[in-house]
């Protein structure tokens, strides 16, 4: 079945077409741009067609103990990420709504992880366009969120919740592929792995050696201009939520930082538990706060 809505973007109307299919094609492989989105991040060019089709594959991640599946399924342990669709709006944004289900009646009732009942993460398959959301939920169990405009390409939407009625088994995460149409604009490749990134006038470094399915920790520094950074803000009950998705399949890993809050200010060392599903080439997105403003700084690192 296809339902197609239109969006008024700018001066033009663009058509975005949802697809809920029983194909299983995943999203491809990445090259890994030098660049990073502030904030909850966002991409820039117009807003072409969307087609979203109705993938299933394996992997779920538990929630506050490390993540041991690789979130590239629309369905986990009878939970599903229904077919989404888009609010025809005017502007450059996206309004989604979806539900989770379970054996085909939506989920009302979730307990939060890490202060939200539902994180929502939009990729592009060449790793940039990072954005990290919180949607809203009306009592009928639809979730609604409005990411900022995406490119043309190929992306992956995940979600991450804690069903209240199976809370002791943990967090899932499930997703899906979809594609936004139109003319693809250019993207750089990244340079070998360094574990570098900056944003905001802010530089992040990852120190450890990742292997693939094993625990490993890995430190995250942060300065400024020399300085270290001492003012991290409390975020999600953290100084800094990291999330990495593989380049290969864009498998998702979110790592757990070690230890609790210990006052307003964090910093400039933070130490996290990454236990990452394959080896090969990441895109690690390290968001922090500080002066009430949301940072995201995005990194290449690899596991072996």
């Amino acid at each position: 079945m296809r339902t197609r809505l239109t969006i008024a973007a700018a001066a033009a109307a663009a058509g975005l077409s949802l697809l809920a299919a029983c194909s299983s094609t995943a999203s491809p492989g990445a090259s890994m741009p030098d660049t990073a989105m502030s904030g909850h991040g966002s991409s820039s060019s117009s807003m072409p067609g969307m087609s979203m089709p109705n993938q299933s594959a394996t992997g779920a991640m538990p929630g506050m103990s490390m993540p041991s599946g690789e979130g590239l399924s629309a369905t986990v342990n009878g939970y599903t990420l229904s077919t989404m669709h888009a609010t025809p709006m005017s502007g450059m944004n996206m309004p989604v709504t979806f539900t989770i289900t379970k054996d085909g009646k939506p989920v009302t009732k979730f307990d939060a992880e890490q202060t939200k009942l539902m994180h929502f993460y939009v990729i592009r398959s060449d790793l940039s366009g990072f954005q990290h959301l919180h949607p809203t939920m009306a009592s009928d169990g639809t979730w609604t969120v409005t990411p900022a405009e995406v490119s043309a390409g190929t992306y992956r939407v995940y979600v991450q919740f804690l069903p209240h009625a199976d809370a002791k088994a943990g967090a899932l995460v499930l997703s899906r592929p979809f594609t936004v149409t139109g003319t693809l604009a250019p993207t750089s490749r990244a340079p070998a792995p360094l574990g570098r990134g900056a944003v905001d006038g802010y530089d992040v470094t990852v120190t450890g050696t990742p292997k693939a399915g094993t625990e490993t920790p890995l430190t995250i520094t942060i300065s400024k201009a020399g300085a270290s950074v001492t003012d991290l803000q409390p975020y999600l009950k953290t100084y800094a939520h990291v999330t990495a998705i593989h380049a290969g399949d864009l498998a998702f890993a979110h790592l757990h930082p070690q230890g609790s809050l210990s006052g307003a200010h964090g910093g400039p060392t933070l130490t996290v538990n990454a236990e990452l599903p394959a080896a090969g080439t990441y895109r690690m997105f390290v968001q922090f706060q500080t002066d009430g403003v949301l940072h995201t700084a995005a990194l290449t690192i690899s596991a072996s």
